[in-house]
This record gives structure tokens, C-alpha cells and sequence, in this order.
């Protein structure tokens, strides 16, 4: 009976340190456990950035003018001087033609112009020698006048009346002359012009070129008899089709969803992939009409083209700028809770803790979308699994970093 007092108080004692040991232990787990339970949430910081909307075409190039090159005058072919391929300066003659009987005409017409030429010569000889006659009578008469009014009686009106008759007949030839004289320098007005417009169709047996380009074809070779391309009932051949190839247009069928974003000066890319050529253009001119067919509006780039290095028909794969957003508030597309027709994304404050704000955004990018209203600069977003965190709950942040710029590309139709 003595022992069992010695027997409890080792095990008291056992279980007095158990009890103290495990609660000890207790406290490091609960602690442990309290951090466990914090989530964590991968965030963003909103920032300034730049987006960008692109629409990538496939254009063509065309010649900025193509002509059928015709003669003014009919006539055989006597020489053409150019074929397919050739460049030619504005001026240059391409083909001469052969028309007799319009030689014969401008010759007419130059006997024609000397001759009124002659004419008004024999018409101012008349004029003068009209106006000394009538000098010569005019002073006779005026001297019969006066010595009669000084000595009446002295000079028989007869006489007087005879020398007045001679005086205004000398005046009227006078007038005569001169009326024959205008009459000649008119008819030598028209001589001279009738010379300049056969001299002119003369001149269009030389068939120039109107502009700069290149012969993208030959209709006609010489000794072919050509029609006068002046006439409208009759289907006259040309000489040649001419292209102005220095300065192409681009042209670019542009879907009608992005027409409204079309303006003139508009920044285009442009690859040439032939040729492995790139460079930035601008829009200068469109249709302001959507075809009907294709829903699409034609879209013109003006490429200068000096050394011919580009071919009339060859394709090019193209960037328009649509629009472009600087220095707007940004942050990832993920970031954005859209619930209908709202816009809202969760917030981490400072303590923290999960907020959830409205907000309204604006252009979207690939990556990003610009913030209208509601976030400010420096913000934390959260950019992922927004369903498993509760406003007011605590997180723990885990920072990434975003572009600040972000290009939305869209397809239509462009060359691969």
C-alpha cells in the first residue's frame, strides 16, 4: 500500500509535460493555419499605355492613268517609233502618219493667206490714192468757195456746185476703200486662220505622247491605215496604250465596319512582298460608297513609282491605322468583369482587402483595354479567377507587369 503514492506522482508528472508540450504546438498550428487560409491573388498595376486598332488588306496596284493614244488626223502609218515595254517622255513622238492631201490643203492654205496678204497691200494703195484725190478736190472747191463769198458773182454756181458734187464723191471713194480694205484684212484673218487649223492638223500627223509612261501596248504597225479618233460614230483604232506607271494608285477594299475610321491621311504600311519592299504611305482619296456586292469601299494610296521598280497588278499586304489611343489608363483584358452591358473589376486597396468598382471602358486591344472612368493610376487589379475572391476579403498580391503598348490586328483578306 506505501507504493502506490510513488507510482501516481511520476505519472502526474508524465502528463503535466504531455499537456504542456501539446499546447505549445497548439499555438504554432493555428497560426500556421491562419496564414494557409489567406489567398492569393495575382494583380496589376493600372498604367498609362498606348492601343492600337489595325486592319491588315490585301491591295493592288494600279497605273494612276492608262490612255488609248489616237490620231486627230486620218492617215497610213509612215513610222512608229515605240513598242510594248518602251518608256516615253510627255512630248515624245511615237508614230508619224502620212497624209497627202492634207499637204495639199496647207499648202492652199498658205497661197490663200499670201494672197490676202497682197490684197490688203492694193487696198491701202487705194486708200491713199482715194484720199489724195479727194485732197486735191476738196482744196479746189474750198478756194471756188471762198472767192466767190469774197467777190459774189465772180464764180458761176455751176461751178460751185460741180466742184462740191467732185469733193463729196472724192470722200465717198475714200470711204470706199477703206470699207475695201477691212474687207481684205478680214478675209486675211480668216486666211491665216484657216492656214493655223490645217497647220495644226499637220502637226497631229506627229503623234506625241500626252504624258509620261510606258507602252503597255501597240495597236498598229506601219503602212496600217489609221481613222481620225475625233469622229463618235466610228470605232477609230488607237496607236498605242500608253500607262503612267511613275505614280501608282493602291487601292484597298476596306470592309465596311471599319469605313467610319477612314480619313484622308490615314497611315498606311505597306509590304511589298515581291520585291521585298516596305514602306508608309498615306490615304488620299476614296469613294464614300460601300459596294453593294463586296460590302466593301474602295480605299486609294498614292505610291510614287520613279525607277519602275513596282508592276501595275502586283499585290501588296497592307496595315491601315484605324485608330490610335495615347496615353490612356490601361489594364489587361482579363482584368474586366462583364455582366451585361457593365463594366467592373476588383480592386486590392491598401489593407489588402478585395474591392469591386465600376467601370467604363474604351478601346480594347489584344492585351489591353483603356479604362474610362473609375480605376486610377496605380491601382491593383486583379487579373484572374475573379469568382473565387469575395469584396472585403484579404489577399496577398503577386505583382506582373504589362506592355504598355498593345496592337489589335485585324485580318481581311491579306496576302500570307
Amino acid at each position: 500500500m506505501r507504493k502506490l503514492p510513488c507510482f501516481i506522482v511520476p505519472v502526474s508528472i508524465v502528463l503535466a509535460s504531455v499537456v504542456a508540450f501539446g499546447g505549445c504546438h497548439s499555438g504554432d498550428k493555428g497560426s500556421d493555419a491562419i496564414a494557409a487560409e489567406t489567398p492569393s491573388a495575382t494583380v496589376t498595376a493600372v498604367a498609362r499605355g498606348s492601343i492600337v486598332h489595325t486592319l491588315n488588306l490585301a491591295g493592288q496596284f494600279q497605273p494612276y492613268q492608262v490612255i488609248d493614244v489616237h490620231a486627230k488626223v486620218s492617215g497610213y502609218i509612215r513610222h512608229i517609233y515605240v513598242d510594248i515595254g518602251d518608256k516615253v517622255r510627255q512630248g515624245q513622238v511615237l508614230a508619224v502618219l502620212e497624209v497627202p492631201e492634207l499637204d495639199a490643203q496647207l499648202r492652199g492654205t498658205v497661197a490663200e493667206l499670201a494672197r490676202s496678204k497682197d490684197e490688203i497691200t492694193r487696198s491701202q494703195h487705194e486708200v491713199t490714192r482715194a484720199e489724195s484725190e479727194h485732197s486735191a478736190l476738196h482744196n479746189d472747191y474750198t478756194r471756188l468757195k471762198q472767192a466767190s463769198a469774197a467777190q459774189p458773182g465772180l464764180i458761176a454756181q455751176q461751178e460751185l456746185d460741180d466742184a462740191q458734187s467732185k469733193d463729196l464723191a472724192a470722200g465717198a471713194r475714200v470711204d470706199a476703200a477703206k470699207s475695201a480694205l477691212a474687207a481684205a484684212e478680214q478675209q486675211s484673218e480668216g486666211a491665216k486662220a484657216d492656214n493655223e487649223r490645217v497647220g495644226d492638223l499637220a502637226d497631229y500627223t506627229r503623234v506625241t505622247a500626252p504624258l509620261d509612261g510606258v507602252i503597255i501596248w501597240r495597236y498598229a504597225d506601219t503602212g496600217a491605215l489609221i481613222q481620225a479618233g475625233t469622229s463618235s460614230d466610228t470605232q477609230s483604232l488607237p496607236i498605242v496604250k500608253l500607262s503612267q506607271s511613275n505614280l501608282l494608285r493602291l487601292r484597298l477594299p476596306v470592309p465596311e465596319d471599319a469605313v467610319e475610321y477612314i480619313h484622308e491621311g490615314a497611315t498606311v504600311t505597306v509590304n511589298v512582298d515581291a520585291i521585298h519592299r516596305s514602306f508608309e504611305g498615306k490615304v488620299v482619296r476614296f469613294t464614300r460608297d460601300v459596294n453593294l456586292a463586296t460590302r466593301t469601299m474602295e480605299t486609294e494610296i498614292d505610291v510614287e513609282n520613279k525607277d519602275l521598280s513596282l508592276t501595275p497588278g502586283e499585290y501588296a499586304n497592307t496595315t491601315i491605322e484605324l485608330q490610335r489611343h495615347n496615353n490612356v489608363l490601361t489594364i489587361p483584358v482579363q482584368a474586366v468583369i462583364r455582366n451585361g452591358n457593365e463594366e467592373s473589376a476588383l480592386v486590392v486597396d491598401t489593407s489588402h482587402r478585395v474591392q469591386i468598382r465600376k467601370i467604363v471602358v474604351g478601346l480594347q486591344g489584344t492585351n489591353l483595354v483603356e479604362v474610362k472612368s473609375g480605376l486610377a493610376e496605380g491601382d491593383l487589379v486583379i487579373t484572374g479567377g475573379q469568382s473565387n475572391y469575395e469584396p472585403g476579403e484579404m489577399v496577398t498580391t503577386n505583382l506582373q507587369k504589362t506592355s504598355a503598348v498593345d496592337f489589335n490586328e485585324e485580318q481581311s483578306g491579306g496576302q500570307q
